[in-house]
């Protein structure tokens, strides 16, 4: 899953940021709202977590702006009031969900895979093939009943290869996808992370490699 964290608060933002890459999961940063909806015309999120007081250019206006881009990602606003007056405003701007400051990061991290989720088509929170099963809430992988033990991007890597439902995910696609702006794009770090992956999995071997076009489980 990819983040985006529109904050001007650059403690907070970073903070926010680490704990989700904890996560597994992949988060970019902007600290205003002229280099969030740059950032949000680039890459492809999943969901966006915007403050709704940012500098430049106002939260309200970046999440209408967002809503008329059409893009797929979801936006959780985050406001330092907390009042029903705000939450109808801000969701009535086109927002998928709202969260007042100070907040619980578990609540955060929930709310953040609860939009995740609503993506289309629906994900369940528990994604299954054959023996493998993927509970994405907790965080957990295991095989014919063994739990494996998966580093963050790894987890990244076979939530998007189980959601894709069999079909052929590119590399340029988990690389977008599961790695932050920060990656090398002609890196080899997809292969090298599907190798692991292949060999935490065990065998029979479940992920395929079809040559030209990408892997898929």
């Amino acid at each position: 899953m990819r983040v985006l964290v529109i904050e001007d608060q650059s403690e907070l933002a970073e903070t926010v940021a680490l704990g989700l890459q904890r996560e597994g999961m992949a988060v970019d940063v902007a600290l205003d709202g002229a280099a969030g909806l740059r950032q949000a015309a680039i890459y492809d999120y999943d969901v966006i977590v915007l403050d709704r007081d940012l500098p430049i250019v106002h939260g309200d206006r970046v999440c209408e702006s967002l809503v008329e881009q059409g893009g797929r990602a979801r936006v959780l606003m985050l406001t330092a009031s907390g009042g029903i007056e705000d939450r109808v405003a801000g969701l009535s701007l086109g927002a998928d969900d709202y969260l007042p400051k100070p907040f619980a990061f578990a609540e955060l991290i929930a709310r953040i895979r609860a939009l995740a989720r609503r993506s289309q088509p629906a994900l369940a929170p528990v994604m299954r093939s054959g023996d493998l099963t993927l509970d994405t809430g907790r965080r957990i992988a295991s095989r014919d009943g063994r739990r494996l033990e998966l580093s963050a991007k790894e987890l990244a890597v076979l939530e998007l290869l189980l959601a894709a439902r069999s079909s052929v995910v590119s590399t340029e696609e988990l690389l977008a996808r599961a790695w932050d702006e920060a990656v090398d794009p002609f890196s080899a770090v997809v292969k090298v992370t599907i190798s692991r992956l292949r060999r935490k999995l065990g065998d029979p071997p479940i992920i395929e490699t079809v040559p030209g076009a990408g892997y898929r489980i």
